[in-house]
């Protein structure tokens, strides 16, 4: 399975504040701890260990055991939880939402570059023990952005009603989804591990996390990953000191506003703007800001409220029922976890980036920021017609006119290029100009406009030849049109749109190790993967 890379600000898919990340552009050195290059990994491992405490790593352990126990792990994972209790064990963490059958391609790339980190960490650090953790993030209530997955071009949806943490959704109405699931896919092999693997997730266990947790832990617990669910009470309350502070002096808010200002002075686009307060309040069916007014605590949209006294003994009683928002998540992990490197897409890193003071403030180490990996995946057929059609991997990521101008262009038996033409055309005024400038200037105005209105024509006449050669081409443009259109569907980048079930019916079991096999996590470029 051959594979290439590009740069990714090549791909024109990633932001600026991402290409210049990734480039170590000085400006962005006070945004970010350290880079993630391997050599870079020693200081931040002394770092994280002489802040993480033994009590913590208990706790968290207890919490992953008590998370597993109605689980079939694999002897990787549970070798994995146990080596956490050591003071010698780091983590690296991916997040995710829990989309329905995994959403988007790029799940699967998150968490193979977290595990392939581990490994090439253990190889530079033997002496240090590197675990790989997926995040769920069950406390999420955008309910609206995980109840799809996108199959063949359609969407398959979940239609239930929304309110509170999703975490907890009951999977009542999966069934529906299912048979559609079923009857797209249809029969092989493949197919039907595909089916088990929905039917065992998603009908057989009771919530959304548990169903997550299964298919996770199937797809990448011979790799022992360690999964870990947030919303417990146990880990909320190693955190309470730092709720305790953003209720009452707004940390947060504070320490990331500065931030934000500078990012945008630098002329990037903000990704998150703080709140006041970035809490939200957890109850059945409920998940909503907490707002601070004059002294008194309001839950959004609702009639509970508190005095300062009462907030600080809910918090105390029942940590579980506050919930950090995006920008306090962060936090909360690297308070729970002795992690290294937090590894996400680019709308993660760039909400990242305005956290380091935050964290400088409460006295936590900010942790490495690792791009996850980005793919393009190509089946055998695809790759084939993309040799025929003689496109290089960087034309397949031009626009789609772009790609049809320049390929058409490529191929015509005729020039379609009128730049000799216009070089003659300019030669031919520069004598007019030199009359003009025997007369008045009204003459060399009309010599001016004269000169741009037969550049002009020439231009019309450029584009009039290209649209002819198209449609002396079309069956060429078709084809085109077609690849960049599978590859590509909605003009999205393949991993933000489909799901992974189209290249297991291609890959089989295969899908992953091949994967793992060939991305490396620190390369820093865009990988095309060829079947």
């Amino acid at each position: 399975m051959p594979s290439d890379c590009i740069p990714f600000r090549e791909t024109n898919y990633f932001s600026s504040l991402i290409c210049d990340y990734l480039e170590e552009k000085t400006e962005l050195q006070q945004f970010y701890n350290r880079f993630p290059k391997v050599e870079n990994f020693k200081a931040q491992i002394e770092e994280k260990g002489q802040s993480f405490s033994d009590k913590n790593r208990s706790v968290l352990v207890d919490v992953l055991k008590q998370q597993y126990n109605t689980v079939n792990y694999s002897e990787d994972t549970g070798k994995n939880i146990a080596l956490l209790e050591k003071s010698s064990t780091f983590t690296i963490i991916t997040g995710h939402q829990l989309n329905l059958f995994t959403g988007p391609l790029y799940f699967l790339y998150k968490i193979i570059s977290t595990i392939n980190l581990t490994k090439v960490l253990k190889e530079k650090h033997p002496e240090f023990d590197f675990v790989p953790v997926y995040w769920m993030a069950t406390e999420d209530h955008d309910f609206d952005e995980i109840n799809y997955f996108n199959l063949f071009g359609k969407k398959i949806q979940w239609n239930r009603n929304d309110g509170g943490a999703v975490g907890v959704f009951e999977t009542e109405g999966l069934d529906k989804v299912f048979e559609i699931f079923s009857s797209e896919i249809g029969i092989g092999k493949n197919a039907e591990q595909l089916k088990s693997l929905f039917k065992e997730a998603y009908l057989k266990h009771t919530n959304l996390a548990a169903a997550t947790r299964y298919l996770a832990n199937e797809l990448f617990g011979v790799y022992g990953l360690v999964i870990i669910d947030g919303d417990d009470r146990e880990l909320k309350r190693l955190f309470i000191p730092f709720v305790e502070k953003e209720l009452l002096e707004q940390t947060s808010y504070n320490s990331v506003v500065p931030k934000v200002n500078q990012l945008g002075d630098l002329g990037y686009k903000v990704q998150v703007n703080p709140r006041e307060i970035n809490l939200f309040y957890l109850a059945e069916g409920l998940r909503e800001r907490i707002i601070e007014e004059k002294g008194r605590y309001y839950v959004n949209e609702t009639e509970i409220s508190w005095s300062k006294n009462d907030v600080l003994k809910e918090l105390h009683e029942f940590p579980e029922r506050f919930s950090p928002n995006v920008m306090m998540r962060p936090l909360y992990q690297e308070v729970i976890l002795p992690n290294l490197c937090y590894i996400g897409g680019g709308g993660e890193l760039a909400y990242w980036l305005e956290l380091k003071d935050y964290f400088k403030a409460v006295d936590v180490p900010f942790p490495m920021l690792l791009l996850r990996n980005s793919v393009l995946m190509q089946t055998q057929k695809q790759a084939e017609k993309i040799k025929k059609l003689n496109v290089s991997d960087a034309e397949l990521f031009l626009k789609q006119h772009e790609l049809i101008n320049r390929k058409v262009r490529q191929i015509s038996n005729i020039e379609i290029n009128f730049d000799p033409q216009r070089k003659h055309l300019q030669e031919q005024f520069k004598a007019m100009y030199e009359l003009a400038e025997q007369t008045d200037v009204t003459f060399g105005n009309a010599v001016k406009a004269q000169e741009a209105k037969q550049l002009k024509g020439l231009d019309t006449l450029e584009k009039r030849l290209l649209k002819a050669q198209k449609r002396k081409l079309s069956d060429h443009v078709k084809r085109l049109t077609a690849i960049q259109n599978e590859l590509f569907p909605g003009q999205s980048l393949q991993e933000r749109n489909t799901n992974f079930s189209e290249m297991f019916l291609e890959y089989g079991e295969d899908l992953i190790p091949l994967l793992i096999e060939h991305l490396d996590p620190l390369k820093g470029e865009f990988f095309i993967v060829k079947r």
